[in-house]
């Protein structure tokens, strides 16, 4: 095909790539699997001013009927006791559920929690629900309780042989009779690895619990607004993923699952970077146009590199995520761990770690994009089908309803166009990047860009444009790029990204004394 019979749709029409058609038919069926309003509860603190307030904005924003809000008199403090947990909010929740005829309880049902080949029975036999928010002012975590004894814990690994656990994922567990339940260590989850949506249940044994929470009320009460945006317009931007560069070793693991990562943005059309280096990205790192953000350790434990900038430009709707052993050890500081942090930051989604949960009790990363952005699963879904074990110290805040990709990139991309949206540049980037993964050669992308009207005026575009031509070896019109690229940018860490970019072509070309 000659690059002047190209056209946006005539690319998507051509090229009937699998991923497109994969991702189109997901998105397409979770719309009727993913849930409204009417399948969550919300839940706040009655002591902490502003959590009812939020409950009944998140309420009114995704429909959640009002009997569907509970309130609770609880600690105002991100710790609480075993004993408060059940008394206080485990207890009152599922006698509120129970009476709400939101679920219903068969509790004779029992079965070995830690034989994983078990025959799995559960508490729940029917349930309108399938998530739980939890709001500003909720409880992040348990306190670890020495006096807790458990013949079943003998068998642990020493390290395991705790009580402490985040909030969320106890309570995730709460369509499992109690008598079932360990308090010690982690509990195999039932539902992980779902490739279906609608698996994804509590009478499978798991209630998808998320928490709209962060340093403040206001920035709790953007996750929602934001995540709306992103349905709305889409999740547009970049991605970036911080590896470690291992080879070898049981924590080659973590990098394993960050490059899994890459491979689904990738392939999905975003403009993708991996540092390899066994360093993180550098405080002066220009990470442009925030739509992913996954890296992995730093032995402070604080916050680190690009984020400790005055601004960070995440998109709407961007996810952004550090492995960290204790990444949310608190989120209500815009300065300690990891989570707060990026959350004040703009941040709409994130998961961290209460306590130590070792590396092979995180969540895969790679399994939550593809199932988020791949098959099309709302947040809540995408997060617990990524984790292999509950009970333990994940938790996970955005709204779990937020479901980014709810119509196929053709259908969207044409939205895009009639209504002439600013995020448009985005979907001609994932077009171009899509093939350019493909059998489409360079010189037909370049000519496509170079037709496109968009291009002229973009600088994403106009970029992407140069970085083909620097493909290509074409040194002169990478630099006319770069330059119409950086006069028209308004991220200041694209400019700074593109005269960089600038200054190494014109090193390549020979034009040292320029470049300088």
């Amino acid at each position: 095909m000659a690059a002047s019979d190209f056209s946006s749709a005539m690319i998507y029409d051509r090229f009937r790539l699998i991923c497109l058609a994969v991702l189109g038919v997901a998105a397409l069926g979770v719309v009727q699997t993913a849930g409204q309003g009417d399948s969550a509860i919300v839940l706040y603190n009655s002591n902490v001013a502003g959590s009812k307030d939020l409950a009944d904005y998140y309420a009114t924003k995704r429909n959640v009927p009002s009997g569907q809000i509970f309130g609770f008199d609880l600690p105002n403090s991100e710790t609480v006791s075993r004993l408060e947990f059940q008394n206080l909010l485990r207890k009152p929740l599922l006698k509120n559920l129970e009476k709400a005829k939101l679920v219903s309880v068969k509790r004779r049902r029992r079965f070995s929690a830690r034989d994983e080949g078990a025959t799995r029975t559960i508490g729940w036999s029917d349930a309108r629900i399938r998530y739980a928010i939890l709001c500003f002012g909720m409880p992040l975590k348990i306190a670890n309780d020495s006096n807790l004894n458990e013949k079943e814990a003998l068998k642990m690994p020493s390290e395991l042989r705790k009580t402490e656990a985040a909030v969320d994922s106890e309570l995730a567990l709460l369509p499992i009779e109690e008598s079932s339940l360990p308090l010690v260590g982690p509990f195999p989850n039932p539902v992980f690895g779902s490739t279906n949506a609608a698996f994804l249940h509590p009478t499978n044994g798991v209630l998808m619990v998320c928490r709209l929470d962060g340093p403040s009320l206001a920035i709790a009460r953007g996750l929602v607004d934001k995540a709306i945006e992103a349905e709305t317009e889409g999740l547009w931007g970049r991605a970036y993923f911080d590896t470690r560069g291992l080879t070898n070793g049981p924590n080659k693991l973590g990098d394993d699952w960050l490059n899994g990562a890459a491979v689904v943005t990738r392939r999905l059309g975003f403009e993708t970077l991996v540092d390899d280096s066994d360093t993180r990205f550098s405080e002066s790192f220009p990470m442009s146009q925030i739509a992913f953000y996954a890296g992995w350790y730093e032995y402070s434990g604080q916050v680190s590199g690009p984020f400790l900038q005055p601004e960070v430009e995440f998109m709407p709707g961007a996810f952004a995520y550090h492995l960290h052993s204790f990444s949310a050890a608190t989120i209500r500081s815009e300065l300690r761990q990891w989570v707060g942090p990026l959350l004040a930051k703009g941040a709409t989604a994130t998961m961290g770690e209460v306590f130590e949960p070792y590396l092979e009790f995180t969540p895969n990363i790679a399994m939550f994009l593809h199932r988020w952005i791949y098959m099309g699963f709302s947040l809540g879904e995408a997060a617990y089908a990524c984790q292999g074990h509950l009970s333990w110290q994940t938790t996970v805040v955005g709204d779990p309803l937020y479901r980014p990709v709810g119509t196929t990139p053709k259908k969207q991309h044409a939205e895009l166009a009639a209504r002439n949206s600013k995020y448009l540049e985005w979907s001609l980037l994932k077009i171009v990047n899509i093939n350019q993964e493909t059998d489409l050669g360079i010189p037909e992308l370049i000519g496509f860009l170079e037709k496109t009207p968009e291009a002229k005026t973009s600088p994403v575009l106009m970029e992407k444009l140069g970085d083909l031509y620097l493909s290509q070896v074409k040194f002169e019109d990478a630099v006319s790029a770069y330059r119409k690229a950086e006069n028209l940018a308004i991220s200041k860490q694209q400019r700074i990204r593109l005269n960089l970019s600038l200054s190494r072509t014109l090193e390549f070309g020979n034009k040292a004394e320029e470049a300088f």
